[in-house]
Parts: C-alpha cells; sequence; structure tokens
C-alpha cells in the first residue's frame, strides 16, 4: 500500500505552538503534583522506595519514570523489567461494568503506577484482550481487562464502563494503593476502541486512549483532547479504516496529541492475539502520556519507517 499524502491541516509543523502550550500545561502540572506529594505524602511511599538508588536528577525532571531506559529490544519483548501478579474481580462485587482481571507490578519500590482499562469487541469478553495484561504490567502499569455487562453493549456503553472500571479501579480495588489515580488511560478493541473513543470524549482527564480496530457509529470526535493513538488494520472488513480509524483520526483536534498506525494485511481481529507491532507502539504511547516519559518518544517521533508490519503511519510527532 503506498504512503497517503498528509493534508495541510496534519501538517505538524502549524501547531508546534499548541502542542507546547498543552504539553507545557501537562508538564506543570504534574511538576505541581510532584512538589505536593514530596512535601506532604512522600512518607506514605514504602521505605523500600525512599531508600531506591533512583538517579536524583532524573526522578527530579520525572518522577513518573518506571523502570530502565527502553530499547527497541526492551519494548518488542514479550516481558517487561516488571515482576507481575493478578486477581480477578467478579462482577457480583462491582457495579456499572462486568467483573474482570487486574494485572500489576508485584513491587512499588518505585513508587505508584499509572493504569490502563481495557474493554473487549461486539460478542467478546475479557479473555479476547487478556494478553495486554501481563505484557503491559511487566512494563511498569497496573491493568484492568474488563467484561462487559452483555456482550452486546454498544460504544456509549462500553465507554461507560470504562469510566466505571477505572473508577472502581482507583478507589475501591484491593490494589488501588498502587496507582496514581491522576494518570490514567483506557484502551479497546472493536466496539470496546469505540467505547475508548467515547470516554476519552467525556473524560478530558485521561492522559493516553488507544482505541484498537474501533467501530463506532459516530465519526466527529473534534472535542476529544486526551492523547489518542488509533490503530487500524488494512484488510479489516468489519471496521474499515475508510469508514472508521482514518475519519476518528482526522476528526480528532491536534492539539490532542494523535497518532494513527494502520497494520499492513491484518484483519479486524489483530489485536485479539499477541502482536508484538500492537505491543511495541502502544507500550511507547502509554508510557510517553500516561508516564510523560520522553525516553519512548523516540519511538513514535518521527514517524517509524520501513517496518513491513505498518502500512501507513501518520501522528503530530510531540517533542520534547
Amino acid at each position: 500500500m503506498q504512503s497517503r499524502s498528509i493534508t495541510p491541516d496534519e501538517a505538524p509543523s502549524l501547531r508546534t505552538g499548541m502542542y507546547a502550550r498543552r504539553r507545557g500545561g501537562r508538564i506543570a502540572a504534574k511538576a505541581a503534583l510532584a512538589l505536593a506529594l514530596a512535601g506532604g505524602t512522600l512518607a506514605a511511599v514504602p521505605a523500600t522506595a525512599q531508600a531506591a538508588p533512583a538517579a536524583p536528577a532524573v526522578r527530579a525532571a520525572n518522577p513518573y519514570e518506571r523502570g530502565p531506559a527502553p530499547t527497541e529490544a526492551s519494548i518488542e519483548a514479550a516481558r517487561g523489567p516488571f515482576a507481575t501478579s493478578q486477581t480477578s474481580v467478579s462482577s457480583l462485587s462491582v457495579t456499572g461494568f462486568g467483573g474482570g482481571t487486574i494485572y500489576y507490578p508485584t513491587s512499588t519500590s518505585e513508587g505508584t503506577f499509572g493504569a490502563v482499562a481495557v474493554a473487549p469487541g461486539f460478542t467478546a469478553d475479557q479473555s479476547s484482550m487478556s494478553w495486554y495484561g501481563p505484557r503491559l504490567a511487566s512494563q511498569g502499569f497496573v491493568v484492568f481487562t474488563i467484561d462487559t455487562n452483555s456482550r452486546y453493549d454498544q460504544p456509549a456503553s462500553r465507554g461507560d464502563q470504562l469510566a466505571a472500571a477505572l473508577d472502581y479501579l482507583t478507589q475501591r480495588s484491593s490494589v488501588r494503593s498502587r496507582i496514581d489515580a491522576t494518570r490514567l488511560g483506557v484502551m479497546g478493541h472493536s466496539m470496546g476502541g469505540g467505547g475508548s473513543l467515547e470516554v476519552s470524549n467525556d473524560r478530558p482527564n485521561l492522559q493516553a486512549s488507544i482505541p484498537l480496530t474501533p467501530w463506532n457509529l459516530t465519526k466527529n470526535w473534534s472535542r476529544i483532547q486526551v492523547p489518542t493513538m488509533i490503530i487500524g488494520a488494512q484488510n479489516d472488513s468489519v471496521a474499515s479504516v475508510t469508514s472508521h480509524s482514518e475519519p476518528f483520526y482526522n476528526s480528532i483536534p491536534a492539539s490532542a496529541e494523535k497518532a494513527y498506525l494502520e497494520l499492513a494485511g491484518a484483519s479486524h481481529f489483530a489485536p485479539n492475539t499477541s502482536n508484538t507491532t500492537i505491543a511495541k507502539y502502544s507500550i511507547s504511547w502509554l508510557k510517553r502520556f500516561i508516564d510523560n516519559d520522553t525516553r519512548y518518544e523516540q519511538f513514535i517521533c518521527p514517524p517509524p519507517s520501513g517496518e513491513r508490519e505498518i502500512s501507513e503511519y501518520r501522528n503530530t510527532c510531540p517533542s520534547s
């Protein structure tokens, strides 16, 4: 597939100022939170975390960095540097969604973690998204793969359920003390991907969103301000990129910071099985925007080229 030309409204050079303003606001807010933590709640961090031999200059610049400096090999690996565990959440113990499984790093020696809720597609359950759990958690996130109230719930309902899952995760779950509730994201497949657009539209304070071969009858998402990476599939016959992923991407304003990755020769169901390309760029996106970790920017900006697994890649290419 030949690369498509980028329209003028996609030209990143026209929006450098918007990026700087938006990024500056995020960094300032996070810096303020870091100062508040230093002044008020540091004692709540486990002693091992306070004594950890972290590089002072790095931690002072970004207290949200977790794990060693990334490499191409580390983000393509089946597992990251953190040991993980998991716990089941019964549908009987929650409201607003159908329960699920929480995957989390076992050590908090580096501090708390950002969290991501992941929704399945139409007629599917959490098992279709289970591979994301340990893969993302081992890179330094708390991950909640959820079941929906009904296998037939539409995207708007799935968006509400992702929101309910994040609320449960940060307020009631057994791992809530491991989570920084200011650093949250969502992912979802098909109608779950449509749901991740819905909740991003409703909760602009989310830090990242990754709709996977998303399906939604709504095509205009011009109100979204959450950094969003849409992953489409070139041969998707259920939610074709021309009627779903691409219009979604084009409608999201550049000020939100966005990317569009198209999997070469892939079907609608590519996100349901372990996929190195999806993992690599999802990890990079989540790290860059949930953790504000600019060490991962090298993998998304400049856009990747020469990768046969990718038929097209577009983004607004944020810079630090």
